[in-house]
């Protein structure tokens, strides 16, 4: 599988800018859709002109971490929709998943920065938005999570 693939399409939303140290990136979603058991599913992207960048180009400038790619993304994705995923038996029903796994298991950021997310959300807040306002959330807090995934602080705008 390449670092890079073309894009999955346009975007169900507008796509944010992502502004990494010098470079400017375009966060894009795919239409969710509501699967069993009120899953709410969406792919979520990073491209530049060139195709989906590579985890690899977010990373740290010193290198990427020890830990994969999405266990330091999750924790800040999660944490940018606080109050909006549905907590069950003390976890928060969020899972991610990469769109296209590392060819070598020993480089787990030379991959795509694509990803599926599933979300449960607590009904209570979720009725009170329309479903692009949600998505707007989900699709902002994605962006933020990956300004962050470098440790570098976003260049200025």
């Amino acid at each position: 599988m390449p670092d890079r693939l073309p894009p999955p399409g346009p975007s169900f939303l507008k796509e944010q800018p992502i502004h990494v140290g010098d470079q400017t990136w375009h966060a894009g979603m795919s239409r969710p859709s509501v699967g069993p058991d009120d899953w709410w599913l969406a792919v979520l992207w990073v491209r530049d002109e060139t195709g989906i960048v590579s985890f690899r180009d977010a990373a740290p400038s010193a290198g990427p971490p020890p830990e994969l790619p999405l266990a330091r993304l999750g924790p800040a994705f999660s944490g940018g929709l606080s109050g909006l995923i549905l907590e069950d038996d003390g976890r928060l029903a969020i899972r991610l998943g990469l769109v296209a796994a590392p060819d070598d298991p020993d480089r787990p950021w030379r991959c795509p920065l694509a990803i599926r997310a599933g979300f449960r959300w607590e009904p209570a807040r979720a009725a009170t938005m329309r479903p692009n306002q949600l998505a707007s959330e989900v699709l902002t807090a994605f962006r933020r999570s990956v300004e962050g995934l470098g440790g570098r602080r976003p260049a200025a705008a």
